[in-house]
C-alpha cells in the first residue's frame, strides 16, 4: 500500500476544511438571522451566535409570511410546479433521450447540437417565445403555465444526461427481451429504465431544483399573490421591505431556512438509494 506524505495529507485536509467551512458557513448564517429576534430592519454587527435566540419569527413565518399568503399556499405551489415541471422533464425527455440514443435518423445530430444549445442559452432568451405561447393558450398566469415554463428550462439537461445513461446499456439485454417477445415499451419500461434508473433519479432531482429555485423568470408568468411561489416571495421580500427596513432580515432569513427544508428532505431519502445504484449497480443484478 502507498504511503501518502504527511505534507499532501495536511494539505488535502486544510483544502477540505476550507471547502466545507465555504458551504457551511452561508447555512449557518441563515438560521442565525431566522433565530435572532433581537434584530430590526437590516443587521449591521456580525455575531456568530444569536444574540436573542427566539423561534417566534419562524413561527410567524409559518402563519402569513408575504402579503397576507399563508405559507402553505406557498408551499404547495412551489412543489406542484417544481414536481410537475420535474415529472414532465422526464417523462418527454426520456423517450427523447432514448431515440438519440438508439436509433439514426435524419437530423440526429443538428438535433443534438440545438439541444446542446439551448441548454447552455441564458433562459430569458426563451421568454418571449413562452410569453406569447402560453398567453395564446390562456394560462400564461396559471401554475400549469410555469410548470411548463420550467420543464422547457430542464429538459436540455435532461435529456442529455439520459441519453448517456441509455448508451450505457448494452444491447444485448435489450435484442434479448426482443428474442423472448417483449416490444420496445416492455422492454425500455422493465430493462432500459431500471438500469438507467441512477441517471433518471439525478436529472429529476435537477429539474426539480430548478423549479424550486428559479424566481426571477417566473414573475412575468404570475399576476396574483397566491400564485407565487416561495422563491418569488423571497425575492420580493428582498426587494421591497426589507430595502426600506420596514421589517427585520429575520423574516427573510426565516423563509429561505424553511424553504430549504423539502430538498433536504428530498436528498436524504433519496441519497442512500442513488449512491447504492451508483456504485454498486442494481441490486437485482
Amino acid at each position: 500500500m502507498r504511503k501518502i506524505p504527511f505534507w499532501r495529507q495536511f494539505f488535502t485536509q486544510i483544502v477540505l476544511v476550507v471547502i466545507g467551512l465555504f458551504v457551511i458557513l452561508p447555512i449557518w448564517g441563515m438560521t442565525r438571522l431566522a433565530l435572532d429576534a433581537s434584530l430590526i430592519g437590516r443587521p449591521t454587527e456580525f455575531h456568530l451566535f444569536p444574540k436573542q435566540f427566539s423561534f417566534e419569527t419562524l413561527l410567524k413565518v409559518l402563519d402569513k409570511p408575504y402579503q397576507s399568503v399563508n405559507f402553505s399556499v406557498l408551499l404547495k405551489n412551489s412543489l406542484t410546479v417544481s414536481l410537475g415541471a420535474a415529472l414532465i422533464a422526464i417523462i418527454l425527455g426520456a423517450s427523447l433521450a432514448y431515440a438519440f440514443a438508439r436509433f439514426r435518423f435524419p437530423g440526429r445530430k443538428p438535433g443534438l447540437f440545438i439541444l446542446l444549445l439551448t441548454a447552455i442559452l441564458p433562459p430569458i432568451a426563451f421568454l418571449l417565445p413562452l410569453y406569447i405561447f402560453l398567453g395564446v393558450l390562456g394560462i400564461r398566469t396559471t401554475l400549469l403555465g410555469l410548470i411548463i415554463v420550467y420543464a422547457v428550462f430542464g429538459m436540455p439537461f435532461c435529456i442529455w444526461n439520459m441519453r448517456a445513461a441509455f448508451q450505457a446499456v448494452p444491447k444485448e439485454l435489450e435484442e434479448s427481451a426482443y428474442l423472448d417477445g417483449a416490444g420496445i415499451l416492455t422492454t425500455f419500461g422493465y430493462i432500459t429504465v431500471p438500469l438507467a434508473l441512477p441517471s433518471i433519479s439525478v436529472a429529476a432531482l435537477i429539474a426539480f431544483l430548478m423549479a424550486y429555485s428559479e424566481f426571477a423568470i417566473g414573475w412575468f408568468f404570475v399576476e396574483k399573490p397566491t400564485t407565487l411561489t416561495i422563491a418569488m416571495a423571497i425575492y420580493a421580500m428582498v426587494q421591497t421591505q426589507y430595502n426600506s427596513g420596514a421589517q427585520p432580515w429575520s423574516y427573510l432569513g426565516s423563509l429561505a431556512l424553511i424553504m430549504s427544508l423539502p430538498v433536504v428532505i428530498i436528498f436524504l431519502i433519496l441519497q442512500r438509494t442513488l449512491l447504492e445504484k451508483m456504485l454498486f449497480g442494481n441490486p437485482g443484478d
